[in-house]
């Protein structure tokens, strides 16, 4: 199995650098006389288990070559052959992306010594890094060893000994691939297709006789099947029994009689005041498997101890409006049989089963969300956002619409977010800025908070803060929230090009501070001032204080209830639908492709979104607000229809088009090759545009009536 994946970013890449000495420059004469390899693991430098080793080339090694990396023939007289060593360097190196400087060199005297030993030569997947700092900084005066190094601040150590640059080659990887990112290469196929455009370079160390180190990229094994049913369905859903508790005092005999009579495998254990709402840090759980581990320990003798002796703590909970897919996923990896199930605000309300979800089968793709959850830094968040792509491809090959992934997607983008807040709070206090101030919620907008996000994503969140914060707390929120920023971007979730990041002042405050901007939008109208703040009414409070998310956002649709002409400016400022047919009805194409979301798709968004506004349909997905619209009985019930129709069209096509580009090493987009569609969708796709042309008028008619 191949230790990455396409669309595996280089910040978490499994790898291995190598580098060789030889005989000579010549690589169809030159042999080996030193060979070194050390693995990066996840993206990091893993300088535990290097491997290097002497080589005997079986001729005399000129004294031009001892003198660059001073091996002569005593140092290799009792060294073994190239084939003694090559099993043990192959298999250091298996399944793993080779790294290394000038590489096309080392693996043309590679191939040849594996000729000449009677080997079979495997190709390899490769990244040369000189090659890669010339994608980084064209511009720099060198690309040897030595110019890279002093580039990126590295102190090179043995240099001219294969460990020595070895070595260097893989720290100088890991300080490119932040260089990388702000060329917008950030996964392993994006770097193999920005290493194909250089064609001049690559067409040299063809003709030297190198190796080619820039081959087409391999096709992804495919995710394990996936059952989709787990993807469609909330926590919420599936828990079978409401939240029972009893007090820790209680008898455990009382507790198993509580069990059996209301049917259920576990009640939550309150403190001695059962205190009601329960919440997850005050509770622990007491399980049908805890009472018969104390029965064969006590006898009978434990039915009268108190639950608090055998009960778990802290408890394990899930939110209930979580899929179902990380539920399995976290049972998997707790080894446990329940969790509690809380509500937006945190409490307990019921609990989840090993025996409500028999059901579901969980595949290894499951456990997505629970790697986001248990990831201690960065490297290890990319590792986890990695597979998104692999798991949303395997849905949609199960039959999931665009709009069903497009749920997960917004899923794991706030968990992904909501666990750069956990370990952002942690780095602060490890730095002495201390815990949070006061409460406070992290919020994402714009399609994460929909539920409509795809994989051309960026980042759109939020802060709000309690009243009342003691003097400062906003210096540490802004630390926080730009702590936050940063994680994202370097996890694969780049900066908002409008700035639209809690790091920013404009978008962080107090409750009291956010109404005070809202009335501001709604009383000035201004659409200039409008411009990204539509977004914000799609928020959803992913970390933090969920109530104060909530109320922020169920305020701002009480002020801007009924508010007509503003719903209008928010219309207005979004922009006109950009017209996608010509006058014969065929489809205008910029190089063969169309960019759905400013064709059609954003138009759909935000002009609903503004209906939802004023007629105070406050709810978060555009369905839904189509939904609540027709239930009003303010619109054609066909024409809504038709908009929830083009609307999850859109979704299908942008997402097939984003999955095939990535897998491809481009960058994804919303703009679709409308020559690759079938038949079918290109009607599709013709019967959407149909629905938006006249969008214009259909808004005017919903905001002031025919």
């Amino acid at each position: 199995m191949a230790a990455f994946r396409n669309t595996t970013p280089l910040i978490a890449l499994d790898a291995v650098a190598i580098d060789t000495e030889t005989t000579g420059l010549e690589p169809t004469k030159a042999r080996v006389v030193e060979i070194a390899a050390i693995r990066l693991a996840n993206g990091r430098l893993d300088t535990a288990e290097p491997f290097r080793r002497l080589i005997q080339p079986g001729e005399a090694i000129p004294a031009a070559a001892t003198q660059i990396h001073g091996i002569d023939a005593a140092a290799v007289a009792d060294a073994p052959t190239f084939a003694e060593v090559w099993d043990g360097f192959s298999a250091h190196v298996s399944n793993m992306v080779v790294i290394g400087h000038t590489l096309g060199f080392d693996l043309a005297v590679l191939k040849r010594e594996c000729e000449r030993a009677g080997i079979a030569w495997r190709p390899v997947v490769s990244l040369d890094i000189r090659l890669l700092a010339q994608v980084a900084e064209p511009q720099l005066a060198g690309y040897a060893l030595e110019d890279l190094a002093a580039w990126l601040g590295i102190e090179i150590g043995a240099r001219h000994s294969a460990l020595g640059d070895a070595n260097a080659a893989g720290r100088i990887f890991c300080a490119l691939v932040p260089k990388l990112r702000d060329r917008g290469v950030r996964t392993f196929a994006e770097a193999i297709s920005a290493l194909q455009a250089l064609i001049p370079v690559l067409d040299r160390q063809h003709r030297a006789g190198w190796h080619d180190v820039v081959v087409p990229v391999p096709a992804d094994r495919p995710v394990e099947r996936i059952d989709a049913y787990p993807y469609r369905q909330s926590v919420g859903r599936l828990m079978t029994s409401l939240a029972r508790s009893v007090r820790s005092e209680t008898s455990i005999g009382a507790a198993l009689r509580l069990m059996a009579s209301e049917q259920i495998s576990s009640l939550f254990v309150a403190g001695a005041d059962d205190r009601n709402p329960l919440r997850p840090e005050e509770a622990g759980i007491i399980t049908e498997r805890d009472v018969l581990r104390a029965i064969s320990s006590h006898g009978a003798a434990a039915l009268d101890r108190p639950v608090a002796q055998v009960m778990s703590r802290p408890l394990m909970t899930i939110p209930a409006r979580a899929p179902a897919y990380l539920a399995i996923g976290r049972m998997n990896r707790l080894r446990i049989r329940h969790l509690g199930v809380t509500d937006d605000a945190g409490q307990v309300v019921g609990a989840l089963s090993a025996r409500d979800l028999l059901r579901l089968r969980a595949e290894g793709a499951l456990e997505l969300g629970d790697q986001i959850d248990q990831a201690n830094d960065v490297h290890e968040l990319a590792r986890a956002w990695a597979k998104l792509a692999p798991v949303a491809s395997a849905l949609i090959g199960e039959g999931l619409s665009g709009r069903d992934v497009a749920a997960v997607v917004s899923h794991q983008v706030g968990e992904l977010t909501r666990r750069c807040c956990v370990l952002a709070e942690q780095i602060l206090k490890a730095s002495g800025q201390g815990d949070p101030p006061c409460s406070y919620a992290f919020v994402v907008l714009g399609s994460a908070g929909r539920g409509e996000s795809l994989l051309a994503m960026d980042q759109d969140n939020a802060l709000v803060f309690a009243d009342g914060a003691p003097e400062g707390a906003d210096r540490w929120f802004e630390a926080l929230a730009t702590r936050v920023a940063d994680l994202l971007h370097e996890v694969g979730v780049p900066y908002c090009k409008g700035g639209v990041m809690a790091k920013n002042p404009q978008w962080r405050g107090s409750l009291t501070q956010w109404r005070g901007r809202i009335d501001d939008w709604i009383r000035r109208s201004n659409p200039l001032d409008l411009m990204s703040l539509d977004i914000f009414f799609d928020l959803c409070g992913v970390h933090g204080d969920a109530g104060l998310a909530d109320a922020l956002w169920r305020g701002a649709f009480d002020v801007a209830r009924g508010n007509a002409g503003f719903a209008k400016l928010l219309i207005e400022a979004a922009g006109a639908v950009e017209p996608a047919r010509n006058w014969f009805g065929g489809f205008k194409t910029e190089q063969g492709r169309i960019d759905l979301k400013r064709a059609g798709l954003f138009g759909i968004v935000s002009t609903v979104r503004a209906l939802a506004i004023c007629h105070h349909v406050v709810v978060h997905s555009t369905p839904a607000r189509l939904g609540g619209i027709e239930n009003l009985e303010l619109g054609g019930e066909q024409d809504l229809d038709a908009l929830i129709e083009a609307h999850g069209t859109f979704l299908d096509l942008i997402l097939g088009q984003q999955l095939e580009d990535l897998e491809r090493g481009r960058p994804p987009s919303n703009a679709v090759d409308v020559k690759r569609l079938a038949r079918k969708d290109r009607h599709r796709l013709d019967a959407a545009f149909r629905t938006v042309e006249p969008l214009e008028e259909l808004a005017h008619d919903l905001l002031f009536g025919n």
